[in-house]
């Protein structure tokens, strides 16, 4: 071999090793979290057609929902929404329940609610954690339920703990005192996508902000369609790069969170 083909050679192998493989560190993560209202907007029209559009719109890769019917009533047309998402984005599915229910009269069907995961990685452990609840469709005392997801994905080869919440929506700090709580003895480094029914400020918060630093604050998401307050919020372990709210004043009573990070 001739000396300039050593040096083509040469300038050729440096480049190569200088090309990031696939999975490389500092790869950006876009996460969306969503409270997606059962797929009801504003007008009170149920059309998950636009659920769909602002989860694709938003070129998300990891997706947290929360308040998802899976034939759960007449409200969603009994329909499995859950399901019916990951199908038309093409994702994978983690559905974590919070309420399952007996079938209505006349139905085959568990009327299920609760949040979950859409990931375009594979999903290779998950867990429904549960956390205190003053049920919503129960005249039950307060007491543990499940609905606090956990997905471990693969994401360009390393593993990611991603994590969707729904917190206690009354105005007494209380119940979501005890779900915060009882949240920081699971979460670990990783990526929390929630409606935390509370503002940045809200003293509750605090400890869960600690362990997993907001990616941003600015903003409000509720009511959609004339927002004057801060209710859902992508959490990181990871550094963020960029967080926004999509304008999306109708398909949900939620305006969702798209955020940026950034993988280690």
């Amino acid at each position: 071999m001739n000396r300039r083909a050593v040096a083509l050679l040469t300038v050729f192998l440096l480049v190569v090793a200088a090309v990031p493989a696939a999975g490389a560190t500092g790869a950006a993560l876009r996460v969306l979290s969503f409270n997606i209202h059962s797929g009801v907007g504003t007008d009170g029209r149920l059309d998950l057609a636009r659920t769909t559009r602002v989860i694709t719109d938003s070129r998300a890769e990891v997706v947290g929902l929360q308040e998802v019917d899976v034939h759960w009533s007449a409200r969603s047309g009994y329909a499995d929404q859950a399901g019916e998402l990951a199908r038309r984005t093409g994702m994978h599915l983690f559905f974590a329940p919070i309420y399952d229910r007996d079938p209505e009269p006349g139905r085959a069907e568990r009327r299920r609610y609760g949040v979950a995961v859409l990931s375009r990685f594979p999903i290779r452990e998950t867990a429904n954690h549960t956390i205190t609840r003053l049920s919503t469709v129960d005249s039950a005392p307060m007491g543990p339920l499940p609905g606090f997801a956990e997905a471990e994905l693969e994401v360009h080869g390393r593993a990611l703990r991603f994590f969707v919440t729904h917190l206690d929506h009354r105005p007494d700090p209380a119940v979501r005192t005890a779900q915060v709580g009882e949240m920081l003895r699971v979460l670990g480094p990783g990526v929390l996508a929630g409606d935390l029914n509370a503002g940045p400020a809200a003293p509750e918060l605090r400890p869960l902000f600690d362990r997993l630093p907001p990616t941003g604050v600015d903003g409000a998401t509720f009511p959609a369609d004339a927002p004057d307050r801060r209710l859902d919020y992508v959490l990181s372990s990871l550094a963020p790069v960029a967080t926004r709210i999509p304008d999306e004043p109708v398909t949900s009573d939620h305006r969702p969170v798209l955020a940026t990070v950034r993988l280690p």
